[in-house]
């Protein structure tokens, strides 16, 4: 874990997490079976810190943050604990969330053009946060539009300010999302695949954005993201999931060098490198095989043993539990890739 930054708030180092996730249970319940999209995810966030959270489509990514945001539908069933500063958040009424949503918990999401308002301009979208959190005015929240405007990198921003979605590109509605996000400088910012869709210029250019506003002013992030460069570039550490469950939590350096668990071993190896190509020249990629399984089951036994070949008769007779080895490498595995029982400092 990453040493804590000064909050912007106070000025005064912060001590212990800002963000703790403890058996974090996520279901939606349906009128024949039910599905568990979140299984037991647990992590801690310092500030300034940035947690990647990887893996395939539908792992319950998405679903987790959505649930430390408190945006589920009233469908969900959410089981564990969610503590923001030490306030827990699971259960908590709309009364409690309203405060806090956009001040001290923000969240960038996934596609800008549908996130954002089509018929006001972007510099409305910036100042309404900033007019229900901060009680400025209407022109002091403009002209605070324009400062977070700059502050993304956005060029002209006095001129962009009074500009609809539609007259932006995808990567200045991203940066536009970022301003919204950190308009009231959160303590924690949650970047659903900020840079999906985007060419690697404006890529490198967001990325640039959220390393420059953790530095700046302290927020701890949590990064949602497919592209493992992205995550070897910016993060600290890295949570990779597995439907819905977590297999491995390690620091970002010590996973892409020692990957342990059969799973986050086989994403490394999808990714294409130069010179992974066959003779006649066609790009070769490493696939995963079999499918992911079925959520609505919940079974006593480790999910990814159908398409592993590394499983016996013990993984698909219990469910592995998170341990923890020296250097706070956590695995759920019962037969790592490179298993390290010297090192093993707890079960």
């Amino acid at each position: 874990m990453t040493t804590t930054a000064p909050s912007p708030a106070t000025g005064a180092a912060r001590t212990g997490p800002v963000l703790s996730v403890r058996d974090l249970t996520v279901s939606f319940a349906g009128p024949d079976d039910t599905v568990h999209a979140v299984d037991g995810v647990s992590y801690d966030l310092a500030p300034g810190e940035v947690l990647a959270v990887v893996g395939e489509s539908g792992c319950g990514k998405s679903v987790t943050s959505m649930a430390v945001m408190g945006l589920l539908p009233p469908t969900a069933r959410i089981g564990g604990s969610i503590t923001l500063d030490g306030q827990e958040l699971v259960g908590a009424d709309e009364r409690t969330w309203r405060p806090l949503r956009g001040r001290r918990l923000s969240m960038i999401f996934q596609e800008p053009m549908t996130s954002l308002n089509p018929v006001l301009t972007v510099g409305r979208q910036i100042a309404e946060v900033l007019i229900r959190h901060q009680k400025l005015s209407k022109k002091e929240a403009r002209a605070r539009a324009v400062e977070l405007l700059d502050l993304v990198g956005i060029p002209a921003p006095d001129r962009r300010v009074d500009e609809y979605p539609h007259q932006l590109s995808g990567g200045m509605r991203q940066r536009v999302m970022i301003a919204i996000a950190v308009a009231c400088d959160p303590a924690v910012l949650i970047a659903d695949e900020p840079t999906t869709a985007l060419d690697v210029t404006v890529q490198a250019g967001i990325l640039d954005v959220l390393k420059n506003l953790r530095d700046r002013l302290g927020t701890a992030i949590v990064l949602i993201t497919h592209d493992l460069g992205v995550v070897a570039e910016t993060a600290d550490r890295v949570l990779v999931m597995y439907a819905g469950r977590p297999v491995e939590q390690a620091p970002v350096d010590e996973l892409f060098a020692a990957p342990s668990h059969p799973y986050t071993r086989g994403l490394l190896g999808a990714v294409l490198r130069p010179g992974s190509r066959t003779k006649d020249g066609r790009a070769r990629l490493n696939e995963i095989p079999g499918l992911v399984p079925d959520l609505r089951s919940r079974p006593d036994a480790c999910t990814f043993a159908p398409r592993c070949a590394f499983a016996e008769d013990d993984c698909r007779g219990g469910r592995p539990q998170l341990r923890t080895l020296a250097g706070g490498h956590r695995i759920a595995c019962h037969h790592p890739v490179t298993p390290q029982p010297e090192e093993e400092v707890s079960a």
